[in-house]
């Protein structure tokens, strides 16, 4: 299983993970706004994270990681 994580605190909430993702389980958190004062990306469901990195790839902030 992959494992995907994001460091929050540097996402400017640019949303081009969000529709990189083929299995649509990243979404910018609406209830969260972090230092900078934007709503960051988060992994809406890992167990269905398949590891393909296109989220990472596309991130012009380098702040995903994805582990397998």
């Amino acid at each position: 299983m992959a494992k995907v994580t994001f460091d929050k605190e540097r996402c400017k909430g640019c949303g081009l993970c969000v529709g990189a993702c083929p299995k649509h389980i990243v979404a910018l958190a609406d209830d969260v706004i972090n230092g900078k004062g934007y709503h960051p990306a988060d992994c809406v469901n890992p167990d269905e994270c398949i590891g393909c990195a296109f989220c990472a790839t596309m991130c012009p902030d380098c702040v995903i990681t994805v582990e397998k």
